[in-house]
């Protein structure tokens, strides 16, 4: 073949989305608290955004007031304000009244480094009196107990890691290892003893019934019936097999099963207690409140940056004779932006009212009389009824909270499939779960209800249900089998 050049024309068909399209997007996703930053981060960066003062909300919602008179250069520089010409021509650090926007700063306040298991395990081993080389393999120890407080690996590797090191510092500092002599699995196991002793006990265990002997034992419990039980029988204990422990240990099933009470009263994570993870808390982004009889709906966003177009600068984008090229195309940008910018933050505002409106309206009965009368909802009609895509509901409701009379509860709350029931209505899934939960909760200990039980009186009101859905629906409440609730 003979290589060349040619044109040829062609017709095909491509989906383009507009880049401003996919921070829409972004923006409807955004939670609260990160829409906040947002802001701030783009009136940072786009001088033709401004922020809403409160005394100018006053005057939009007062008297409209006088037109300014124009003001001489000399009166402006008295009064100190920022020449906005000056700034767009020569950059943003030209000279102002800087005071007055300095002390009106807000700094974030710093979190606090909070202290860790291992701060308080250090601690604890500083007190004790042992050898640096005592010291340098209770570091070891420490440092594989994860935070629920486990031993996360065996002694085998500690032994191997440490011994490794060990042997790098014998080469680094020349020296034979006869002088460096390898920690051997006596150290290691009375070590194992060392850690397990301090606080919080339970500490070091490499398992769980382990542990639950380290708490026994650190209460002077190492004789009672608890103790035997974990110790001898603790498969049969966790499958609350209570009749085969009793003719073991020659004991009655309900002293087993008291034994078994206050064994469920030990931690079973004791480093949780000492745990740096910091406290989440939720802002929610709308508000439900009921006001004379009907629920209405609300955004919170008081503290939300409210956007308008800087005046300032828009009078310096219309002198047409100043900016041409580079800032012309720079004017346009920002100011279509900013544009942009205030239009897709009110089309945010709307669109989350419109889906929490719908919610309501369709989840009364909820609000009214609780979350078993919570009714099947699905975004596509949500999607339906508000007139947009199913994608768009599903960004909107995405890490979301309402304040209700009920609770600060997510978005995703009032979704959930649906059951039919014998009246040829519909029922929520989770509005059956919360029967399912009542229905535990009240029943007889010493007879408590199957699966096929439950079956039966959900039928009963109505509810057609199978046996294995119910199950499934137990297994997400955490609720244990009819057997292994049962009470001796």
């Amino acid at each position: 073949m003979r290589p060349g050049l040619g044109q040829h024309t062609h017709l095909k068909q491509e989906l383009k989305i507009n880049p401003r399209l996919y921070q829409a997007m972004d923006l409807l996703y955004m939670p609260l608290l990160d829409l906040q930053n947002h802001l701030k981060q783009e009136l940072l960066n786009n001088p033709f955004l401004d922020m809403v003062e409160p005394e100018e909300e006053d005057e939009e919602e007062g008297e409209v007031t006088e037109p300014a008179t124009q003001e001489s250069e000399a009166e402006k520089e008295e009064k100190g304000e920022i020449d906005w010409e000056e700034i767009l021509l020569e950059g943003f650090d030209a000279g102002g009244r800087r005071e007055e926007h300095e002390e009106r700063e807000y700094y974030e306040p710093v979190t606090v480094d909070t202290r860790d298991l291992a701060d308080h395990l250090r601690d604890q081993v500083s007190l004790l009196d042992l050898t640096g080389r005592q010291m340098f393999l209770a570091d070891e120890f420490i440092g594989n107990i994860n935070e629920d407080g486990y031993l996360a690996c065996g002694l085998e590797k500690i032994l191997e890691g440490v011994n490794d090191t060990v042997a790098k510092a014998a080469e680094v500092e020349d020296r034979n290892l006869d002088e460096l002599p390898l920690y051997t699995m006596a150290e290691a196991e009375e070590m194992l003893g060392i850690v397990q002793s301090l606080d919080p006990p339970g500490v070091g265990a490499r398992d769980l019934r382990e542990c639950l002997m380290l708490q026994l034992r650190e209460a002077g419990l190492e004789h009672s019936v608890p103790f035997r039980l974990v110790r001898d029988c603790f498969d049969e204990l966790i499958a609350h097999r209570w009749s085969e422990i009793s003719k073991r240990f020659g004991i009655s099933p309900g002293d087993v099963q008291k034994a078994a009470d206050e064994i469920a009263k030990l931690d079973p994570k004791p480093g949780l207690v000492y745990s740096d993870a910091s406290d989440n808390y939720i802002i929610p982004d709308l508000i439900v409140d009921k006001i004379d009889g009907k629920y209405h709906v609300f955004l919170n966003d008081a503290n939300l940056p409210r956007l308008k177009l800087s005046k300032a600068y828009q009078e310096i984008a219309r002198d047409k004779k100043k900016f041409e090229g580079e800032n012309k195309e720079f004017i346009s940008n920002k100011l279509n932006s900013a544009n942009w910018m205030i239009q897709a933050i009110e089309q945010r505002r709307q669109t989350m009212l419109k889906v929490m409106n719908y919610i309501v309206e369709r989840q009364r009965d909820f609000f009214e009389k609780g979350v078993q009368f919570l009714r099947p909802l699905t975004l596509r009609e949500v999607a339906e009824v508000i007139n947009m895509h199913e994608s768009t509901v599903s960004r909107v409701t995405n890490e979301k909270f309402v304040q209700t009379p009920r609770g600060v509860l997510p978005l995703k709350f009032f979704f959930s499939s649906g059951l039919s029931t014998t009246a040829g209505e519909d029922v929520s899934a989770r509005g059956i779960k919360a029967q399912i939960e009542k229905l535990v909760a009240d029943e007889n200990p010493k007879h408590p209800l199957t699966d096929q039980a439950i079956v039966n009186i959900l039928k009963d009101t109505g509810v057609q249900i199978a046996r294995r859905t119910v199950a499934k629906y137990r297994d997400q409440l955490g609720v244990l089998s009819a057997r292994m609730r049962k009470r001796v």
